[in-house]
């Protein structure tokens, strides 16, 4: 349809002929600019767990991606009632000690149906602390117990701003809970990260998948 003045002064008062737009569905879309961000998941790298002290991402965290997500799948402590929990650091540095300040509040029930929550929990945050920051806690060890969620962090290799983070995991407690655990905070430093590590408070981290994924 050619378009005529008649057409335009009628695309102009709001009324697109048909004819126009023809073309604008999705089946005939071929393909997605590339300057258009599209919120995929690309997976990084894999690790699995096996009786391990620590489990460390040390490559692949850099200014490809914006954001990068961590799954958790089936993390099984060694030791009873042991914290989950992880640390990030900047270049080739593997003290794992970066400066922290973070909030954490969760939620539980237990099988018996006898004992409910939803708290702030002052004792699992960090204001301006240098150690591991616990993101899913008193896991229980026997075969069936683990838990399992994510952690993202925002733009890692950024040199302006502090490094936001917010995870959330289902834990099966040591004393038959469930609970819904909520963590957020910034690592403040505006130099780069590049590695993350996570660990158990106590004992190793006996089984488990740990996925990294960067988010275009």
């Amino acid at each position: 349809m050619a378009l005529t003045r008649a057409n335009a002064v009628t695309a102009i008062s709001g009324t697109i002929p048909a004819s126009f737009v023809a073309n604008a569905t999705v089946a005939n879309i071929s393909a997605v600019p590339a300057a258009i961000t599209t919120g995929a998941l690309t997976l990084l790298s894999t690790q699995t767990a096996s009786s391990s002290a620590s489990i460390s991402f040390t490559s692949g965290i850099d200014s490809t991606y914006d954001s990068y997500v961590f799954k958790f799948i089936n993390i099984h402590p060694a030791t009873d009632s042991a914290d989950f929990s992880f640390q990030a650091d900047t270049g080739t540095n593997t003290n794992y000690n970066q400066t922290m300040t973070t909030t954490t509040f969760r939620a539980f029930h237990n099988e018996s149906d006898t004992n409910t929550s939803l708290a702030y929990i002052a004792g699992e945050d960090q204001a301006q602390g240098t150690g591991f920051q616990n993101i899913a806690n008193d896991l229980g060890n026997d075969n069936d117990q683990c838990c399992a969620g994510t952690l993202q962090i925002f733009k890692p290799s950024s040199d302006t701003f502090v490094k936001h983070f917010i995870s959330r995991f289902a834990v099966y407690k040591d004393s038959d809970f469930i609970r819904d655990e909520y963590c957020a905070g910034y690592i403040n430093t505006t130099t780069a990260l590049t590695r993350v590590q996570f660990k158990m408070s106590s004992g190793n981290i006996d089984d488990g998948i740990i996925k990294m994924y960067g988010v275009s």
